[in-house]
């Protein structure tokens, strides 16, 4: 018999108010996304530096920035089987230490040792992907139905801080103590991997989902502040517990299917705007790369105001409709900003308002899509799913840049030459990746907002 949680147990962790411990954890979490992205961007920094320091070849410099994304990929995937089989909380704080160690270890290399360089970016990526992947989870397994939507999507902000982050510290910092001061910065995650060690709850659904009853109840009456006799123990064990089993995403293969499609599409949409976009813009235009750069600050900024706008509008229209219109939206603009590549508004160059609304659209819909999957899947498969999604955006970074060099008609793959010619096929293309994102939430979508994570349970143990 297939039923909801007892509502002598969970309803009164899903009744709670968000309390000092509820923001606490939030802060705490939000703050691994920020740390950990900062020691992940902070590499094309340190490479501006090193590699004419060091006379690295183009090849040498491709596998130091694609080890960190090959990292992501691979920390996603394990990470997110070892949150659902062991914890969540165990591999955020794993996860966080292994990418500031890695990190700043990259200060103490000697000049040269580029090998070393990328098996430390490796790490990096696997360790941002192993922290990333539980927090998203916890977040949106500690959230109370009510709030779930709007919490959620707000924590996405997060992930845009530590790329704004970088710059200027980088700017800041690099002039006084070099690319080697810059690298030792990323000591600074171990201190929020030992706060999230010490402050950090267990997810109390991950505890319940497990059958581990009374941890779920002692961790229900220190997060309400109840004498423990106060939260009744089920009589109930769950039907299917949570493993570490990564076939299991494919007993639901149109939700796998789904995951791919929103994630990968997304993913290659945003970063072929902000890899390839620089370089477009100062072409067409006639301006320097710094010059270009400097108009990117905006198109960022876009970003961060698309997920702000999301943390808004997803409670009122709902998760799939804000989907299919922020994925509509996205495509449509991506279009039109390659067809209008030319033109201006006064002094303005057209494109770059495109790029910013669309960026508004693509970069926005992450805090949209990144809770959304966990919802989807639920406790049994959350982390497993957020990983299965992380390792899509881990290959969208890399085929992204990759497809478009191909686009761009160019056997170099390292630093591909744009041409103008190719700029109209290139933005169709970043404009088609988005369009499978709202056909999936549209055909494959199911509506999560205000829907209560539940746990199948069934009598006896």
């Amino acid at each position: 018999m297939v039923i909801n949680m007892p509502e002598d147990f969970m309803t009164l962790f899903d009744e709670a108010p968000l309390n000092r411990r509820y923001w606490l954890v939030f802060a705490l979490m939000a703050a691994v996304f920020v740390f950990d992205f900062f020691d992940f961007v902070i590499v094309g920094y340190l490479l501006a530096a090193v590699a004419p320091e060091w006379h690295l070849t183009y090849g040498q410099s491709a596998v130091i920035l694609y080890s960190g994304g090959i990292g992501a990929i691979v920390g996603a995937v394990l990470f997110g089987a070892f949150a659902d089989a062991w914890g969540r909380k165990k591999q955020v704080v794993i996860g966080t230490l292994m990418c500031a160690i890695s990190s700043g270890l990259i200060a103490f290399i000697p000049n040269g040792s580029w090998f070393l360089f990328a098996i430390l970016r490796f790490f990096v990526g696997a360790g941002l992907s192993a922290a990333v992947t539980p927090s998203i989870t916890i977040v949106v397994e500690l959230t109370p139905t009510r709030h779930r939507t709007m919490a959620t999507s707000f924590y996405l902000v997060f992930f845009s801080a530590g790329g704004l982050i970088a710059p200027i510290v980088s700017a800041t910092v690099m002039g006084s103590f070099g690319w080697r001061g810059v690298a030792s910065l990323g000591f600074v995650a171990l201190i929020i991997g030992i706060l999230v060690w010490i402050y950090t709850p267990e997810s109390v659904r991950w505890l319940a989902a497990k059958g581990r009853f009374v941890e779920a109840q002692a961790e229900v009456a220190r997060h309400l502040s109840l004498p423990l006799n106060r939260v009744p123990l089920p009589s109930l064990a769950p039907i299917a517990r949570p493993r570490g089993n990564l076939l299991d995403l494919l007993s639901q293969p149109w939700m796998f299917l789904e995951t791919i499609l929103i994630w990968g599409g997304s993913s290659i949409a945003m970063y072929g705007v902000y890899l390839w976009g620089p370089t477009i813009v100062a072409l067409l235009l006639g301006v320097s790369v710094p010059h270009a750069a400097a108009f990117f600050v905006f198109v960022s900024g876009a970003g961060v105001f698309g997920k702000i706008a999301v943390t808004f509008l997803a409670p009122v229209l709902g998760r799939r409709p804000l989907g299919i219109i922020w994925g509509f939206g996205g495509a449509a603009v991506l279009a039109v900003a390659g067809y209008e590549n030319a033109a201006f508004i006064g002094e303005v160059p057209l494109m770059i308002v495109l790029l910013c609304v669309a960026n508004f659209c693509v970069e926005g819909g992450f805090a949209n899509l990144a809770p959304y999957t966990v919802e989807r899947y639920g406790v049994t498969l959350g982390a497993r799913a957020s990983g299965l999604g992380q390792a899509a955006n881990g290959f969208g970074k890399i085929i992204g840049p990759l497809s478009l060099s191909l686009i761009a008609g160019t056997s170099n793959l390292v630093t591909p030459q744009q041409t103008a010619a190719a700029v109209l096929p290139t933005f169709l293309f970043l404009a088609s990746c988005m369009v499978p994102v709202a056909l999936s939430f549209l055909l494959l979508g199911v509506e999560t907002h205000g829907k209560a994570m539940g746990i199948q349970i069934q009598k006896g143990r």
